[in-house]
């Protein structure tokens, strides 16, 4: 029986990762058996692996929720897709389309069910869609959860119009996503980090207003100063409960503030009065459906954009692309080639 590599994890912490010799699966009815070329790492792997991610997770568990695949073999009845098809899975397997519901999350790659980081994976065909022509495996692998949560946050909960001032906190994966698809519809960004070389990469993408958190440490007031009191229509925040505050003070009356991450601590004061005063849309952001998916896939086809990738590492290598994501240093994606 053929066999292939998966990474699993059993005990809590990346460095305990291990992989090991499985049967490579056969496609059922409906199924499709995908070559996977290529992963992703997400903030959200990171804590699966440590044992410290809030949803139901399966163990021994693969991780990784992104990948990049070829479709080698399908089960009977299967029309979505067809062999020799590329493929990315879809983070939640069950979200087709609409609001998401509780069940779904026990359909998450890589927490609920086995992830990418395996040489081959078997999936419903409705779990998987066809991605952008012009983009590399590795740039396909960054998509599921990093893009669409960008793609969800501005365009399908925030209503991103041409115009609107957008911040994006920081330079990973979501917030690169996040400036590029707000200059992709015309809106300007205002981009926050603590480094002045991440700002003109940020800078370089398009960002039109560039803020050092560690010398502006009020950033929300500066942000209210290059608006004229205004405020930002839509702020992705990713910091979390050290972030909030800020993010507060920067929103406009009415504006959207969709909450993705928790980089600086999940647990904090509500500023209660702030959100009164401001008005504001506070929504948590939980990546999306497939619907969106293939939207934002038509987009970034159409407007031949290209994710911005910052390190690469091969399969064997796992264990320091997770120390690479947990460092904060790269901007943009961490990506796994598994042709190396």
């Amino acid at each position: 029986m053929a066999t292939m590599k998966v990474w699993i994890s059993d005990e809590p912490g990346y460095e305990n990762l291990k992989i090991e010799e499985r049967p490579i699966p056969s496609p059922g009815p409906g199924q499709v058996l995908l070559k996977m070329k290529a992963g992703s790492i997400n903030y959200r792997d990171t804590i699966v692996v440590k044992n410290q991610y809030g949803a139901p997770t399966n163990r021994p568990i693969v991780p990784l929720s992104d990948g990049c695949g070829e479709v080698v073999e399908i089960g009977a009845g299967v029309t979505r897709v067809k062999v020799g098809d590329r493929v990315a899975p879809l983070f939640f397997q069950d979200w087709m389309s609409g609001p998401r519901k509780g069940e779904y999350v026990l359909t998450a790659l890589g927490g609920g069910v086995d992830g990418c980081l395996a040489e081959y994976m078997c999936l419903n065909e409705r779990g998987v869609s066809k991605v952008p022509a012009h983009l590399t495996d590795l740039e396909v692998a960054t998509l599921p959860c990093a893009a669409l949560t960008a793609w969800n946050t501005l365009n399908c909960t925030g209503r991103l119009k041409a115009g609107d001032l957008v911040v994006v906190q920081g330079t990973g994966g979501v917030s690169m996503f996040a400036l590029q698809f707000a200059r992709m519809a015309g809106a300007r960004v205002v981009a926050t980090s603590s480094s002045d070389d991440k700002l003109q990469r940020a800078k370089q993408l398009g960002a039109t207003h560039l803020i050092n958190y560690k010398t502006t440490p009020k950033w929300g007031s500066e942000v209210m100063k290059l608006t004229n009191g205004g405020g930002a229509d839509i702020v992705v925040e990713v910091g979390g409960a050290g972030t909030m505050v800020e993010s507060l003070k920067a929103v406009r009356i009415g504006g959207f503030i969709g909450v993705i991450g928790v980089l600086s601590g999940g647990m904090g004061e509500v500023p209660t009065a702030s959100i009164m005063g401001k008005s504001a849309h506070i929504q948590g952001i939980s990546v999306g459906n497939r619907d969106w998916f293939e939207d934002m896939c038509r987009a970034i086809e159409t407007a031949q954009m290209q994710p911005v990738i910052g390190a690469t590492f091969g399969f064997d290598q796992a264990k320091d692309a997770f120390a690479a994501m947990t460092s904060q240093t790269v901007i943009g994606k961490i990506v796994i080639d598994y042709s190396h």
